[in-house]
Formats: C-alpha cells, structure tokens, sequence
C-alpha cells in the first residue's frame, strides 16, 4: 500500500481522485471506480503498489508498437484492476478481477482487528527488482501492459524513473482514460504508448466500457503535444464499431491528430462476456485497411490475423521496410530513421540495425 498521486484531500474526509477521467470523489473507506485506490482516514492509498499479477518478456510487436525499436524486446508488467468495464476484455481475468461478483481470483478477504478487508493478490516486484529484470534479459524497454497502467501510475511512474536513469526506454499499453495532470507528470519518462481508440460513439463508451469518448481522444492529442509516440488499436467487433461509417470517423480522427500514427485494426475473437459475437472475418480488416488508407493514414496494420497485414512498407517509394512473421522481424530496411531506398525518414523511433533483444 503507498499513499496515492494526484489527489485532494476534501471536508468530512472525502477524497477527489484527478489521476483518470472518472475524477472520483471517494467517501472514507471506499474505493474509486477503479477498485484498487481507497480512502483510509481521508487518504487516499493505491492498494497494488508492488503487486504483480502479471510480468513476461514480449516482442515490443505483441503491444503492437510497430514504430518503436522493432525487433526489440519489452519487459512487461501488470497488477489488478482497471477504469473500464469491457465486456469484450481479453486480458478479463486480471482486469476485471476485482469486478464479477463471487468469482475474484485475485482479491481475498482476510479477517483482523479492523474487521474483514481486502487482500490485493500478485508478486512482491519492487521497481529497482524489475529494471534489474529487463536489464538482465536484455529488454529495450519496459511496457506497462496487460491491464491499464493508468490505475497502478505510482507503481509504473517510479518505475519508469529508474528505467531512464538504467538507459531503459518505457512504453503504455493504455485505454488513454487518464488526465491531463497524469501525462505531464509521466511525460518526462514516458517514451511510447499504444492507445485502444475502441469506438467512435460515446453511446458505445458509456454502455460498454462504463467511460466516455472524448478524454480518450484528448489524451491522444496531448500525447502527440507531449512528444510521446502513439500508436493506435481498435478492435474491430462484429456488430459493434463495424461500421464504415464509424471506421472511417476513426481513421478521420487520426489523421486530425498526426496521418503518421501507426492504426492497429484487430481481430476480434469471442470472449467474457462476449462469447455469443461472431469473430471479426478477414474482409471486414480489409475493409478497415482500405478505408484507413483512403482517410489519408500513412501505416495500417491488421492484428490477430496470419500472413498478413504486419510489414511496414515506405509510405513514399512503397517497398518493404519490415519483414514481420508473427512478432518476428525477418527483414530491416531503416538506417538512422530513414528509408534505405529512397532515404525518406520513417516516422518512429528506430535504431540503425535490426536489434537483437
């Protein structure tokens, strides 16, 4: 347990929470929407501090980041919990833990003194543990992944701190449901984020994933502002964010931002609460590419798909940049950032040759 960032201390105890887009006000004893930050004697603590659920090393691809150090290796680190409710979550059994009733593998009761309270299930990793990890596997980078990094920010921010100061780069795998006040107080330490852009409609935000659109699309922005590079994913569900129409919006969207972001158009397959939707076919990905690159973006990847949809191609002369097999880079065609056929820079950040780890 650590005493939480960004927060104020308000009359008769209450707290206001400003770390997400939620902006909590938290009665003494309760937690914020996020189940994992809780008002003890009117202040606020973070309950997963240190806690792990989660940790792999990953190909920087698997994020997807694309345009950051391909071929590299990511240190990867999660704990419990989340600021969504989405019922299509495909990482639901550590981020939605803490929310389906009865059925918590991650959060325990234990009895004392105070009366019954929560124990926060995972791994004790301290920050200087996990830098000393990717460091000794020869990691590029650590990602903060797997559930939204947003609800355990005093974990991943001090972590992050020491991994700059190690030569180690970091990286967001993120909802992008954070504030304005999260991002420049990570900012300096904050390298890259893969952001879901999930829908175009806010109706589909408050009725799937309990948010709101337009904080997602503000922290896009700010990002872009900041110097961070983004990426974004969208999932493509089946009767959900399908559409032409909204597809188009979303790509409209990017391109409004920076026609150089990377667009992730993903495959859906069915899973916790989703499990009757069909999966995403092949032609409707297509169709998304299609649409992405008539709005104007310049790179469009296709995920969970095989054989397709991964290699970077030069957005000037058009040849193959990157040859990608899986999460694995067969083929490099970058040298100090630019395109070794026709020396155009490559938006991103590369290194000179293909890195091994």
């Amino acid at each position: 347990m650590r005493e939480a960032l960004l927060y104020e201390k308000l009359e008769n105890k209450l707290v206001y929470c400003y770390l997400c887009a939620h902006n909590c006000k938290i009665a003494e004893q309760k937690f914020g929407f996020c189940g994992v930050r809780q008002n003890i004697d009117g202040i606020l603590y973070t309950q997963v501090y240190g806690k792990v659920i989660a940790s792999h090393i990953d190909p920087i691809e698997k994020k997807p980041l694309y345009h950051f150090f391909p071929g590299s290796s990511a240190f990867s680190i999660a704990t419990i919990g989340c600021n969504f409710r989405c019922g299509f979550c495909q990482n639901w059994e550590i981020s939605q833990s803490l929310f389906r009733k009865g059925q918590s593998p991650s959060l325990r009761l234990r009895s004392g003194q105070a009366g019954t309270v929560p124990v926060f299930e995972g791994e004790d990793f301290s920050p200087q543990e996990i830098v000393q990890a990717a460091l000794k596997n020869n990691c590029k980078s650590i990602s903060y992944t797997y559930t939204e990094p947003t609800i355990f920010f005093e974990y991943a921010d001090e972590t992050a701190k020491l991994a700059k100061e190690k030569g180690l780069y970091n990286n967001f795998v993120t909802n992008g449901y954070m504030t304005k006040e999260c991002l420049e107080m990570i900012k300096p330490y904050l390298d890259a984020a893969n952001v879901d852009l999930k829908f175009f409609r806010d109706s589909s935000y408050r009725k799937i994933c309990q948010s709101s659109l337009e904080p997602v699309l503000n922290s896009i922005r700010l990002m872009r502002k900041l110097n961070i590079w983004v990426e974004v994913t969208t999932l493509v569900v089946p009767g959900e964010n399908d559409s032409e129409e909204e597809l188009r919006d979303i790509a409209q969207f990017i391109v409004s931002v920076d026609k150089n972001i990377p667009w992730h158009v993903s495959r859906f397959h069915p899973d916790y609460q989703f499990i009757d939707h069909e999966a995403t076919p092949e032609s409707t990905l297509k169709k998304a590419q299609e649409i992405g690159y008539k709005s104007g973006l310049s790179y469009i990847y296709v995920g969970n798909v095989w054989g397709w949809g991964n290699d970077t191609y030069c957005h000037n002369c058009k040849k193959l940049l990157i040859k990608r097999e899986v999460f694995s880079v067969l083929e490099y065609n970058i040298k100090q950032s630019k395109c070794t056929f026709c020396n155009t820079t490559i938006p991103g950040i590369f290194r000179d040759t293909l890195p091994i780890g």
